[in-house]
């Protein structure tokens, strides 16, 4: 048995073939198009049906190169950034979301996790001190979804805003696969300013109240626009419960597979690396199997244009400017708290390409088939012998940038301070245009990304979390000696990098493909069905618990 893990990150999408013992079989990726303007830099798109073209691709190769027989995949998982998709009601059609002074293209009816158009309407939200920011950290973040569908709102005729539907990206994707309107908690908690029912008095999800004031009271009162209310027309789902009868038909075509394959209630791409590596047995421990508890000492660092920091709780932590606590956010009855950076990738990749030194640094490294990271630690290499300073772990690079500090909030601050209006600073600059100064400068960000981890750390410790090790997963920045070094010394903790950090990510989706294909066997003693095989909330909330 085989199981898909997709992964749809801001740049690309990766997926993976996984058997039932969690080995990666096969590999593929695509590149995402995302759309920028000259004319407005807080705007950040992209096209949903670009994002599905290119996730079939890939596991059309999966297949191809892996030689396995669609009948022998079992389940599919599915996880994506925290991007909000605008359709037609109904037909299920692309709504552009580029503003009217732009030029207009229907494709592009995504609005990015990192767009920054709805500060203003962010900056309502946050001034209504609703109960709902008690679980965003005290602060709603205008990376989110509802300060960006107020935008939308607030720049839409209210024609065009009544025949819209919102999913957040993970969401939309299982709905494309299944033609199932199943939302997952993952996506309405973390996001949407969802409180699940029982939790601080919310009775149905949604905060009538809530949406009242800040001008969204439209959405209501069935909230079809948003998935609607569990138990009254709309299905809320924990991560990895199989959502409708699987694969559709055209989706199983698109894709290579077969139709009514399990299809996993997906989760944000954090959470799907959270779950591809919070389980790792300890190097410094024999193997065993991991407990949830152990889990609640382990900070994941999920890397890649932004990171993500995750970890779990039995009762829900207060963390000032961190995202949660997350009730249901994966497991049943458990809590996450979620704190983040929002450009770290975004970051080293700005400060290197906007160097003067780093095209033929570029074209050097190509022509000698390394990488431009490796060219860098060159440099720094000749730069430690030249000044007689002893190079006694990949952090001492540090100490060639001792007089240079950088403040890396250069797209503003997402935790522990969460403020979108904050901007980054260098100081201790020269005029060296030189491959040496680039390389100081790359060592010079992964000291700042470092310090403001520390940052976010001391924050979840001194609310109540007890973190004692962090693990790294997802892009480069994983597999980056220098910065895992630099964590280790500035954060005090233990740092492991699993051994495929680059496809935890895919792996944490695959595992939800595997609960979904095990959920579907129980419920219906067979691998496939043709039917939902939750039909109800009650249903939904049952086999949650019974796993």
């Amino acid at each position: 048995m085989y199981f898909v893990g997709i992964d749809v990150g801001t740049g690309s999408v990766r997926a993976a073939l996984v058997s039932h013992a969690g080995e990666v079989f096969a590999q593929a990726s695509r590149p995402l198009q995302t759309w920028t303007y000259e004319e407005d830099s807080r705007l950040y798109e992209q096209s949903s049906a670009q994002v599905w073209h290119a996730l079939a691709e890939c596991v059309r190769a999966l297949v191809e190169q892996s030689q396995v027989r669609p009948e022998e995949v079992r389940g599919i998982g599915f996880d994506a950034t925290c991007s909000l998709v605008a359709v037609q009601k109904n037909t299920g059609q692309p709504r552009c979301i580029t503003p009217h002074h732009l030029p207009q293209n229907t494709e592009r009816n995504v609005i990015l996790w990192a767009d920054h158009r709805a500060e203003d309407e962010a900056r309502l939200i946050n001034a209504v001190h609703h109960k709902v920011l008690e679980f965003v950290g005290g602060t709603m973040s205008l990376e989110m979804e509802m300060p960006k569908i107020l935008w939308l709102q607030r720049h839409w005729p209210a024609s065009t805003f009544q025949d819209t539907e919102f999913f957040d990206l993970p969401d939309y994707l299982t709905f494309r696969a299944t033609d199932s309107r199943a939302r997952s908690n993952c996506s309405l908690v973390c996001k949407c300013g969802y409180i699940p029912p029982g939790t601080a008095g919310s009775d149905i999800g949604w905060q009538p109240d809530f949406l009242a004031r800040i001008g969204l009271e439209s959405l209501g009162p069935g909230y079809e626009a948003l998935g609607g209310i569990p138990g009254r027309g709309g299905l809320v789902l924990t991560a990895g419960m199989p959502v409708g009868a699987g694969l559709s038909e055209r989706a199983a075509s698109e894709l290579g597979l077969l139709p009514h394959t399990p299809v996993a209630s997906a989760v944000i791409d954090a959470y799907a690396g959270w779950v591809g590596t919070a389980a790792a047995p300890s190097l410094e421990q024999e193997a065993r199997i991991t407990s949830l508890r152990d889990a609640q000492t382990r900070l994941v660092a999920i890397a890649g244009t932004s990171t993500c920091y995750c970890i779990q709780s039995d009762a829900g932590v207060h963390v000032p400017g961190v995202w949660g606590p997350y009730q249901h956010a994966v497991f049943p009855h458990r809590w996450m708290n979620e704190g983040g950076q929002s450009s770290t990738g975004q970051l080293i990749d700005a400060v290197l390409q906007t160097h003067p030194a780093y095209a033929t640094a570029l074209a050097e490294a190509t022509s000698r088939n390394l990488s431009v990271f490796t060219l860098l630690e060159e440099a720094l290499d000749a730069q430690m012998e030249a000044a007689g300073i002893p190079r006694t772990s990949p952090s001492s690079y540090a100490l060639l940038v001792r007089y240079m500090h950088m403040y890396p909030d250069f797209h503003g601050n997402r935790s522990p301070l969460a403020d979108s209006t904050l901007r980054g600073m260098l100081s201790g600059l020269d005029l060296d245009r030189s491959r040496a100064d680039l390389a100081r400068k790359y060592v010079l960000t992964l000291e700042a990304i470092a310090l403001q981890t520390r940052h976010i750390v001391d924050e979840m410790n001194r609310s109540g979390h007890h973190i004692e090790a962090m693990y790294l997963s997802g892009g480069g920045q994983a597999r980056n000696l220098i910065y895992a070094h630099l964590l280790a010394d500035v954060c005090g903790l233990r740092i492991q990098v699993p051994t495929e950090a680059s496809a935890s990510v895919t792996v944490g989706s695959a595992i939800l493909g595997q609960l979904a294909a095990h959920v579907t066997q129980e419920q219906t003693r067979a691998p496939r069905t043709a039917q939902p095989v939750l039909r109800s909330q009650t249903d939904a909330v049952a086999s949650a618990l019974a796993c």
